[in-house]
């Protein structure tokens, strides 16, 4: 009981008219189902004894049409009064296990699945963790749109653990991130559990009158590969969209929409309304051609009602320029992030420390002690967001604290400075260790009991490699600001910075090698350090590094699928081994590489998902609603943006990578607020809806940001043989703020 199977059904009824929600699931108390014989099908069954009680009949047909799998039920209302169905879902259950698997097995057996919430035209795409095709898109027959991503939690009775409704008991983890209901109504759980949450789509529920039946149904249908998942959806006579260069959008830069139905568009609205302008342009090859232009900061919905009645979603976020985002988030760091208390007991001052957006204050004290540290993801992400905003776009007063930070906090209290472990960086520089510290130190009501609670000895560990990036693109930051602007940087020179950008990286390999073993998150600024040691002519410091690098990548080489970690799965080094497959000419690791990036990257009309690479953990590790969830432009879309851009310059005909590369480069501004808080990354959950409240590991979203960032005019069928140049946007900085197509 309680374990969900492709084939079960969830709902939510009450008497039309009436309060109360009843809620019915099939796979919460299993029964003997009524096999029926049904001509044409696979498999029939009145599945209504399961349903323990609903006053409805059900009934299931699994069956072949025209080659395509279909799962269909059908209700029915036997009753003598009406039944509204204010819950309707459809569970989604692929094999996306990584638990007792190795890395290659995973890789070959397991599948990720993402959702287009996009109503009629919404799909399910189920890809392969290696990215080999075919790729599976479940499609909605009529009736059946896909409203809400809903997921199945895995809660279970405190006293005999027996399951609960609507819960799974396999454990929700690093090793398996748990399954989802595809909605096709939820109004019955928008109006009580997710009370006052946005949800992506406008909720609805269904009235089945007495002796009334409703047919609801999917679809099973193979792509090629995750390239032809447009064309796939076009084939199949399904409503297509494509938004470019996506669906983050500045209020300066308009964006192109093309629509590509087997039905006339009758009309176009947008949610709220005035958040978007929307004009006709002339059509292109095929596809109906608009206009976008943002006006409302925030999310917007655009809905698309075709002439065959098929209602469309696509979901926008609108944002202020991205120079004035940058130029925000830079303010904020420096001012509202800013720490320097000289009564600190653990002397984190000055620096740039993680916010809590909620408190309007600095997390001071967390009992995940790294985020209120200065160090790991979650306590560094604040001052490397604000090292690596300098890159692009440097101010003096913003540098002058960058340094300040830098050469008095960085290096020697989170960095060793001197003696035989030089250039060593330490895990966190606040702990938890009562005896030492004065009374009141920490908060009693807090729980410091756990894992988490590092002692000094703990905190003062130099072995965790992940945190040398951090540092190291620091300093490399810096160095790009000493050498190519004239007055900024002024506590340091260009060459002590360069010179401290390749000790770091040389520790890593001395005091933390066990996780070199894995690609690392901004690990592509440990190749940027390299070219400029050589641009440089610092041969000997070139040569020491190359040869470090090469040991990892030479041991990459070697392995089917290099992307381990921390985690038994992770999407975290995939970017740094594409960069050292390429520098060391393993071209066929290199895309193999690539194509695994894609299988946890979509490219969906919708801003939170289109390049969104895979990660549902790290809100336990840097967030502040702390739990298991699919994070939506979490810091591995950037960092894995980076290698998607490289692979497209070198195959420019391959218009996907594009695609995907925008939206998570994009996805980082989108986590950026009116005032210039940066967010981890945002709760996709629909009982939460927004982004999460502290700033957490934004930083490392940013670094890809600012390293990538950069412009490009492309000409693509779609745009009708003509160069298309959406977004194209004046050069700012060193590389152009404002990635853009």
């Amino acid at each position: 009981d309680g374990y969900y199977r492709l084939g079960d059904i969830d709902l939510r009824v009450r008497a039309a008219g009436t309060d109360a929600w009843a809620d019915y699931s099939s796979a919460f108390k299993r029964a003997p189902v009524k096999v029926m014989k049904v001509k044409g099908t696979l498999s029939a069954a009145d599945i209504t004894p399961s349903l323990n009680g609903i006053p409805l009949t059900v009934r299931r047909v699994w069956a072949v049409d025209h080659g395509q799998l279909t799962l269909r039920f059908t209700l029915s209302n036997p009753g003598k009064s009406a039944i509204e169905i204010g819950g309707l879902g459809l569970p989604m259950i692929f094999d996306n296990i990584i638990a007792d698997r190795t890395l290659e097995a995973a890789h070959e057996q397991a599948s990720f699945y993402d959702p287009y919430v996009g109503r009629d035209a919404g799909y399910l795409q189920v890809t392969r963790l290696n990215g080999h095709g075919p790729a599976l898109l479940v499609v909605p027959e009529k009736n059946t749109p896909f409203e809400l991503y809903k997921p199945i939690l895995d809660k279970t009775n405190r006293e005999d653990h027996t399951p609960v409704i609507y819960n799974d008991p396999m454990r929700r983890g690093m090793v398996f991130e748990g399954f989802y209901d595809w909605m096709v109504a939820s109004k019955g759980f928008a109006d009580t559990d997710w009370k006052g949450v946005e949800q992506w789509n406008e909720t609805s529920s269904l009235i089945l009158k007495p002796g009334e039946t409703r047919t609801i149904g999917l679809r099973f249908v193979l792509s090629p590969s995750v390239r032809a998942i447009e064309d796939t959806l076009a084939a199949n006579k399904r409503p297509v969209a494509v938004g470019v260069p996506g669906y983050v959008v500045p209020t300066d830069m308009p964006a192109d929409l093309f629509l590509k139905s087997p039905s006339a568009v009758r009309k176009i609205d947008v949610y709220p309304q005035g958040a978007l302008d929307i004009v006709k342009a002339a059509p292109a090859k095929g596809w109906q051609h608009y206009v976008l232009t943002g006006k409302t900061d925030g999310r917007a919905r655009v809905t698309i009602t075709y002439a065959d009645g098929r209602v469309q979603t696509v979901h926008y976020l609108v944002t202020k320029p991205e120079a004035e985002v940058v130029a925000d988030m830079g303010k904020f760091l420096t001012t509202k992030q800013w720490f320097d208390d000289p009564k600190d007991p653990f002397h984190r001052g000055p620096s740039i420390m993680t916010y809590d957006r909620d408190e309007q204050k600095i997390v001071t004290e967390d009992t995940r002690v790294w985020v209120s540290g200065l160090s790991d993801e979650g306590g560094a992400g604040s001052w490397l967001a604000a090292a690596m905003k300098e890159l692009d776009n440097p101010t003096p007063d913003e540098m002058t604290k960058v340094e300040t930070f830098a050469n008095q906090t960085l290096w020697g209290k989170i960095q060793v400075s001197e003696g035989e472990h030089q250039y060593g960086v330490h895990k966190s520089i606040f702990y938890y260790e009562p005896k030492t510290m004065p009374p009141g130190t920490y908060d009693p009501k807090k729980d410091w009991s756990t894992w988490t609670s590092w002692s000094k000895e703990g905190a003062d560990d130099l072995g965790r490699s992940f945190n040398y990036v951090h540092a190291a693109a620091t300093w490399w930051s810096l160095y790009r600001v000493a050498r190519y602007h004239d007055g900024l940087a002024t506590q340091g020179t260009w060459q002590t910075y360069l010179t401290r950008a390749a000790g770091t990286t040389k520790a890593m390999m001395r005091d933390a090698p066990y996780y070199t073993q894995f690609g690392q998150m901004e690990g592509n600024v440990f190749v940027a350090i390299l070219n400029d040691l050589k641009r440089e002519g610092w041969t000997d410091e070139a040569n020491t590094v190359e040869t470090l690098m090469k040991g990892r990548a030479d041991q990459w080489a070697t392995e089917p699928y290099p992307f381990g970690s921390e985690m038994p799965w992770d999407s975290t080094g995939q970017s740094e081994v594409y960069d050292w497959m390429k520098y060391f000419h393993h071209d066929d690791k290199a895309t193999a590489t690539r194509e695994v990036i894609l299988a946890y990257d979509p490219a969906i009309p919708h801003w939170g998902y289109n390049g969104s690479a895979r990660r549902f953990w790290d809100f336990l590790y840097a967030g502040k609603q702390s739990r298991i969830e699919r994070q939506l432009h979490h810091y591995g879309s950037s960092n894995n943006a980076i290698p998607l851009f490289e692979s497209y310059r070198d195959n420019p005909s391959d218009f996907h990578l594009l695609q995907v590369a925008y939206g998570g480069l994009m996805g980082s501004l989108a986590n950026v607020d009116s005032d210039g808080f940066g967010s981890a990354a945002f709760h996709s959950f629909p009982d939460a809806m927004h982004f999460d409240a502290i700033s957490g590991d934004y930083g490392m979203s940013f670094f890809a940001h600012a390293y990538s960032t950069a412009s490009y005019l492309v000409d693509h069928a779609r745009s009708g043989g003509q160069p298309h140049a959406d977004g194209l946007c004046q050069l700012r900085g060193d590389k152009g703020q404002g990635a853009c197509l």
